[in-house]
């Protein structure tokens, strides 16, 4: 455990980061899988509507450090190449 002054906040920050953090991509994950699931049920309207809220939430996550680009892209990709087809 720390000892110094900075070190224990720098400890408690850090706590305080990895909550928020963790729960904002859980939010985004749980995003992802609900238009999965629209993707699966064949709901096209709603599954459009739901891709671009969790477009959304990948890019803000992006935007935030919580994950790197190339993954919010390539995970931007999967699920609008799942909703495409299903639409077309």
């Amino acid at each position: 455990m720390a000892n110094l002054k900075s070190a224990l906040k720098r400890v408690r920050t850090n706590n305080t980061k990895h909550e928020l953090n963790r729960s904002f991509k859980s939010e985004m994950r749980s995003q992802i899988k609900r238009v999965e699931s629209l993707v699966n049920a064949n709901d096209v309207e709603n599954a459009q509507k739901e891709l671009n809220v969790a477009i959304k939430k990948i890019d803000k996550s992006i935007q935030k450090g919580i994950i790197h680009r190339n993954n919010g892209n390539r995970q931007k990709a999967r699920i609008a190449k799942k909703v495409q087809a299903i639409a077309n």
